[in-house]
């Protein structure tokens, strides 16, 4: 196919493809031409992964380049190619530190001992784990008692959570898909994942709540004057 055709296929702008070829996040068409190329449908796949690379994970085209290159040179492992696309190169950049180092220190233990008592083996330079570290330390610091086992009953809803986002992986053979899939399935869903706890918050507030004489008794208006 033309680069015309090419980028109605991917949804990219032409100008956006020459500039991704320049800077080699696309690998050149087959020569037809001095000035012409045929491309395919691994280039078709790779746009769609560069797409979601940028502008749905966040990265930088440099970033999403050395992602492209990994994937290349380890294409047939799954568990490194989704390693890529989770949590390699954070999409918000490095983690601020917000506590003393003490109290750092020792939020981080409580991570490891929540990750032992999953039974979880995850990376050091996971970027996961400063978040909850981070999450921690500011609970206790206003003032409200929370610790690794109080994640615990969270921790097994994420896990079933993760064991049905994998289990949508399973059928592309292709890594540029797989990795695609990947992206798209992590990071688009995420808002629509928080957004049903909010839904599922107020249900469960409605049945606990709302049909109850105090929860009527709080909402009606007293008379003027009282």
């Amino acid at each position: 196919m033309r680069i015309s055709e090419l980028s109605r296929r991917s949804g990219v702008a032409t100008a956006t493809i020459k500039y991704y070829l320049r800077e080699g996040l696309l690998p050149p068409g087959r020569p037809t031409a001095a000035t012409q190329a045929e491309y395919g449908e691994s280039h078709v796949r790779r746009l769609r992964l560069i797409r979601a690379l940028i502008g749905v994970r966040g990265l930088t085209v440099s970033a999403a380049k050395d992602v492209l290159d990994a994937i290349s040179e380890g294409e047939t492992d799954t568990h490194e190619l989704l390693g890529l696309v989770f949590g390699v190169w954070p999409a918000s950049g490095p983690a601020k530190e917000t506590a003393p180092a003490s109290q750092a220190a020792a939020d981080s233990t409580e991570v490891s001992a929540l990750l032992a008592e999953m039974g979880w083996t995850v990376t050091e330079h996971n970027p996961a784990r400063q978040v909850i570290t981070q999450t921690l330390s500011t609970l206790n610091s206003l003032g409200m008692e929370y610790d690794w086992r109080s994640l615990i009953p969270y921790a097994q809803l994420a896990e079933r959570t993760a064991a049905l986002d994998l289990d949508q992986l399973q059928d592309p053979d292709d890594p540029l898909e797989k990795a695609e899939r990947a992206v798209l399935l992590t990071f688009l869903l995420e808002p629509a994942l928080l957004a049903l706890r909010r839904l599922a918050q107020e249900a469960e507030s409605t049945v606990r709540y709302r049909d109850r004489p105090e929860g009527r008794s709080s909402r009606r208006r007293r008379a003027p004057g009282r």
